[in-house]
């Protein structure tokens, strides 16, 4: 099992500190500064925070953050840089984003931005400036041995953040230090004030940082997802038609309430994209057997027909399964049914607390 980093061996070393702004990073850099790495702090500006969406948000990354982040590096005489990322955000994050729940899929931004904003950014940016490491906030611990890096969940199990990193590349993660990873929430409380950071008591961001308040409607609304909000038919799994919506995009996998349909109860078990369709079944039929999965990533891959765990929702807990390789990606069986996930969400794969690797998922198989 992992261990708290020991980040003495960085002394010396020059290191890149994602700072977001929030108590957890700023704990970070604090703690790389008093190891005597050489610590740059970056802010990675992805989104334009003086939209009147965003005043007041619980976002991460929200208008306050970059103030806080150049706070905290004055605070630790460290140099400090913002990075403008909005244009690539906005490609790589915000049209998928759109397009999916267009399409009836439900993705995970988290993800996408640590896969493609983050770590390349912030590697890019290591590699001008002659640094050999980047670090970040995440709840996630690092223990390499004779075969090279290897993740595992973070030590405070209630804020282990593997999951959303588990689509990033073994190169990716060699490059990459995770100094609270081996702390518990508490923990990393005490130490913001017995550095006197800024942060110290800053409250925990909860939002995706582009969408506050959570108003995922009416983002999608004044962003243009058209096909998302075209009128169509609730149907069964049959397809006999039992009411009408206003478009899918107003529907999540899994939902219970607010459907208006007689006969019930019902859960929406599929987004039908192309025909604007929203298709439920009675809850039995809202579990999964086993799921596809593609794009993916493997910091240590598993043999073909492995046992191992799978997460396929941030807060569920890791399923036993076993693994089939195919060709574009994997198919995977769950021991015992699990509660419905939707296309388009990581799955993260585990042995015990290691983290091995992910991708998304493209499709799910439901229990009849």
């Amino acid at each position: 099992m992992a261990t708290r980093q020991d980040l003495g061996a960085f002394r010396g070393k020059r290191v890149i500190a994602a700072m977001s702004g929030g108590v957890d990073s700023s704990v970070m850099a604090a703690l790389l500064a008093e190891a005597g790495a050489d610590v740059i702090g970056v802010f990675l500006h992805v989104w334009d925070y003086s939209r009147r969406e965003s005043a007041n948000s619980s976002a991460c990354c929200a208008m306050e953050d970059a103030y806080d982040a150049r706070r905290v590096a004055d605070h630790l005489s460290i140099p400090f840089y913002s990075m403008d990322m909005r244009e690539q955000f906005r490609r790589d994050v915000i049209d998928p984003f759109v397009s999916d729940y267009e399409s009836g899929r439900t993705p995970n931004p988290c993800e996408r931005c640590n896969r493609f904003v983050k770590f390349g950014s912030l590697l890019s940016c290591a590699n001008q400036m002659g640094a050999a490491f980047v670090a970040t906030g995440h709840y996630v611990q690092r223990l390499d041995d004779a075969s090279g890096v290897r993740l595992y969940r973070g030590a405070d199990l209630a804020k282990d953040q593997s999951y959303f990193l588990a689509t990033i590349t073994r190169a990716q993660a060699s490059r990459t230090l995770f100094p609270v990873g081996g702390l518990q929430k508490n923990e990393t409380r005490e130490l913001a004030r017995r550095f006197r950071l800024p942060t110290a008591s800053k409250h925990e961001s909860q939002d995706i940082c582009f969408v506050p308040a959570g108003d995922r409607v009416e983002f999608l609304r004044r962003e243009g997802a058209v096909a998302g909000f075209a009128p169509g038919e609730i149907v069964d799994t049959q397809g006999l038609v039992l009411g009408r919506h206003d478009g899918i995009a107003r529907y999540t996998l899994g939902q219970r309430k607010g459907l208006g349909l007689a006969g019930g109860p019902w859960n929406v078990v599929g987004l039908d994209g192309n025909a604007a369709r929203v298709i439920v079944a009675p809850p039995l039929q809202a579990f999964i057997t086993g799921v596809s999965i593609e794009e993916l990533s493997w910091l240590r891959r598993p043999e073909n027909g492995a046992k191992i765990q799978i997460k396929v929702r941030y807060r569920s807990e890791a399923a036993s399964c076993c693994l089939t390789f195919v060709k574009g990606g994997v198919c995977v069986a769950f021991d015992d049914p699990q509660p419905l996930t939707a296309p388009g969400q990581v799955a993260a794969f585990y042995a015990g607390e290691e983290l091995l690797g992910g991708g998304i998922i493209s499709e799910v198989i439901r229990q009849q």
